[in-house]
């Protein structure tokens, strides 16, 4: 494969960019969101390297942009602020959805599997080992759930340990906090929530930036497999910056240099998707939705029969939807 120089010199020639070495001063930066699964003071030294190769391929700054939550990422792409960002599944569909976004890669975990877990935390010595305990305990336990727009730590346990036991977590814990991953990770460590949701690659990084913590800390649930993360950029970048881009990010690993780059930030590299990534996890939403409104009992019946019958429509053209993907991956193979 080509090496960094090598793959700019050949973009250049390729599409006529005439990149430099440098940013070029005449064109305006990029601005790459970062959705919030941990401080922004830990996240920034592992992608400063990363932006600055990124950076340097395109030839232009790219700014990082970090939020307290992935709302703010959404919304900032939403209204132009940023043009790509690093969001998981369901804030990607948000994004999607309602920010003018498009999928275009997905990242390769570093450990080879096709994605990562979502969890249920407590405390090494807490006296529940499942979910049936938690949710038969929950008036007297402080849950600390995960940001809303997060997948693994709001969207799956949301719809797998709560939709489908018929609970709601806000009403059936005697308090309920939503934070990041490495702050939920930390309130169970320290005893300040009882149990809270979390994934398996942020409890790989607390093993290494608090390894003492990590110690203290079990998981009682692990979700079914949840899709890789998704970049996305905004539909009306230039073609020539998409072209750029892609360039970068389906290359990108081919030094060592690079690849502990991408260790850093528990990737192996980047391969090319698109929306249809998010059919699971609008499966899943959906699934959630319809739970939720057939458990309502304050619904009046008609309209719940009504809305029952618009979901499970959904459910069935994604369902076709899926089917139709998945046929598409075998033939593939």
């Amino acid at each position: 494969m080509l090496t960094l120089p090598l793959r700019r010199l050949a973009l250049s020639l390729i599409i006529g960019l005439g990149v430099t070495s440098g940013p070029a001063a005449a064109e305006e930066p990029l601005k790459f969101g970062i959705i919030s699964t941990e401080s922004s003071q830990n996240m920034a030294p592992l992608w400063k390297p990363f932006l600055a190769d990124l950076s340097e391929e395109v030839g232009v700054e790219v700014e990082p942009f970090f939020a307290t939550d992935y709302a703010a990422v959404i919304q900032a792409m939403r209204f132009d602020k940023i043009d790509l960002a690093w969001y998981g599944n369901k804030s990607a569909m948000e994004a999607v959805d309602r920010a003018g976004g498009e999928i275009f890669a997905q990242t390769v975990p570093d450990n080879g599997k096709a994605g990562y877990y979502s969890l249920l935390l407590v405390s090494q010595d807490s006296p529940y080992d499942s979910v049936d305990e938690v949710l038969a305990n929950a008036s007297d336990l402080i849950f600390g759930n995960g940001d809303p727009n997060s997948t693994s730590g709001f969207l799956v346990p949301g719809y797998y340990v709560f939709a489908q036991n018929g609970v709601d977590p806000s009403k059936a814990f005697r308090r309920t906090l939503n934070s990041n991953h490495e702050t939920n990770a930390l309130a169970v460590a320290n005893g300040q929530v009882d149990v809270a949701t979390n994934n398996t690659e942020s409890m790989d990084r607390l093993e290494q930036s608090h390894p003492g913590k990590a110690e203290q800390i079990k998981s009682i649930w692990k979700s079914p497999l949840i899709p890789s993360d998704p970049l996305v950029w905004r539909k009306e970048l230039s073609e020539k910056t998409k072209a750029k881009l892609k360039e970068f990010f389906f290359n990108y690993g081919d030094t060592q240099e690079e690849r502990a780059i991408l260790a850093g930030l528990q990737w192996s590299g980047l391969k090319p998707s698109d929306n249809d990534q998010l059919l699971p996890i609008r499966q899943l939403e959906l699934f959630k939705q319809r739970s939720q409104v057939a458990n309502d009992v304050s619904q009046d019946e008609q309209q719940k029969k009504q809305r029952l019958a618009e979901l499970d429509k959904r459910l069935e053209e994604l369902n076709r939807r899926i089917e139709k993907q998945n046929a598409s991956s075998v033939a593939a193979q």
